[in-house]
């Protein structure tokens, strides 16, 4: 069980690399459930599936945490089926507040929201213990377009929100991403702590199938 540090101390270590805007607390490991797909699902993570850390802004509304995926290497893609994502009511404040989903264009850097059609993002409030949360989706993208950018918006203010998470891999995957003072930049650059990849996934339908030359680097980036 790794062991919780107190939101002070946690916020005195952020305040030196983000002036005390952003808000971190350890987290316990080993939580959530792994990915079982049926026939014609694949998912895709950068994450290590074990949770280390939540993150958190004072003011939620213009906050997000995205990780960027590229279906280019699925043989078949048939669209977006679901965004999962590591979640918990346990810290701040001991209750499912609810947040917001979207997913975004992507090309070097997160670009327009694509996902809902009608802006904004799509809100959910999960139920249950902490846990990996499972939000559908059913799009597919627009024609050419194979990379996008699958994120979480916190929406509420602190300490009515719900955080979120980052695993234990002290080694950043370089996937991930968030929206903070106006703009999308690399997580949590300046972070005092190695651990720095968002757990958000994406289920994607497809045949199972995956050309020869492809499969090695699916594996790679997603597995």
């Amino acid at each position: 069980m790794k062991r919780f540090v107190s939101w002070a101390a946690v916020v005195a270590l952020a305040a030196a690399a983000w002036g005390a805007d952003v808000a971190v607390e350890a987290a316990a490991s080993g939580v959530g459930l792994p990915f079982r797909p049926t026939d014609g699902e694949r998912e895709l993570k950068w994450d290590s599936g074990t949770h280390g850390w939540w993150l958190a802004d004072w003011t939620g509304l213009n906050f997000w945490m995205g990780n960027d995926f590229d279906v280019s290497t699925i043989k078949k893609y048939d669209g977006i089926k679901a965004i999962r994502v590591m979640a918990g009511p346990v810290w701040p404040n001991y209750a499912w507040d609810g947040f917001r989903l979207a997913i975004f264009g992507f090309n070097a850097v997160p670009g327009s929201l694509m996902w809902p059609t009608t802006g904004g993002g799509y809100f959910f409030k999960p139920k249950g213990e902490t846990g990996w949360k499972e939000i559908p989706v059913n799009w597919t993208l627009p024609g050419g377009v194979t990379a996008f950018v699958a994120a979480v918006n916190q929406y509420y203010d602190w300490p009515n929100v719900d955080p979120g998470a980052i695993d234990d891999n002290p080694t950043f995957m370089g996937h991930s991403w968030m929206y903070f003072r106006g703009r999308w930049e690399i997580i949590i650059q300046g972070w005092a702590y190695p651990y720095r990849n968002s757990m958000i996934r994406v289920v994607v339908a497809d045949d199972l199938a995956v050309t020869p030359t492809s499969v090695g680097r699916v594996k790679a980036l997603y597995y």
